[in-house]
């Protein structure tokens, strides 16, 4: 059974034309979880949650702005409830996000949940499903494939495995086929 992805155009809409930000909102960001070492984490401010974490966008239209404030423009609207970000500071009751394709913007805290997800990315970049597995295991059986852009629960993550469900199946796939999570991170 192969499960539907889903393409970034869908995922964003009205994208403006990416802009220089105000200085009060650029900061450092910590390195790409993806291309080597997990990022330090510090407490945040205002919630008192690790910075940076995973968390999952609340509501199907949310307006992430190019600051920490209602002043700041909206640079583009997420119409995909359930996204996985990356929360990488906080400043008062607003969150920065980074999305998996890199763009990063200030949305309100109460539209973030702390559900977690993933987004289901092929490591080689060949566009090729990718298998769930009956266990943690690369010779275990396969009980279904994602194609890049499916947008899963993580159930647990142990390891290099992490337990996806997407569309009424669970199954176990490679922690570097997905965006969602760090690789020191272990939870169930």
């Amino acid at each position: 059974m192969l499960i539907a992805g889903l393409s970034p155009a869908e995922a964003k809409t009205e994208k403006a034309e990416k802009t220089e930000k105000p200085a009060a909102a650029q900061q450092f960001l910590p390195p790409d979880p993806a291309i080597g070492a997990p990022p330090k984490r510090t407490v945040g401010t205002t919630s008192g949650l690790p910075v940076p974490r995973f968390v999952s966008l609340k509501s199907g239209r949310i307006n992430v702005r190019r600051g920490p404030g209602d002043d700041y423009p909206i640079e583009w609207v997420f119409a995909k409830k359930g996204l996985p970000v990356e929360v990488t500071a906080e400043s008062d009751q607003w969150r920065r996000i980074r999305d998996n394709e890199g763009d990063i913007g200030w949305v309100w805290h109460s539209m973030l949940d702390g559900r977690r997800t993933a987004i289901v990315q092929n490591k080689t970049h060949t566009g090729e499903p990718v298998a769930l597995l009956t266990e943690p295991n690369p010779t275990a059986g396969i009980i279904a494939y994602a194609e890049p852009g499916v947008i899963a629960q993580i159930k647990a993550c142990k390891a290099a495995w992490c337990e996806l469900k997407a569309s009424g199946y669970e199954g176990w796939v490679e922690r570097s086929s997905i965006w969602g999570t760090y690789s020191d991170e272990n939870f169930e």
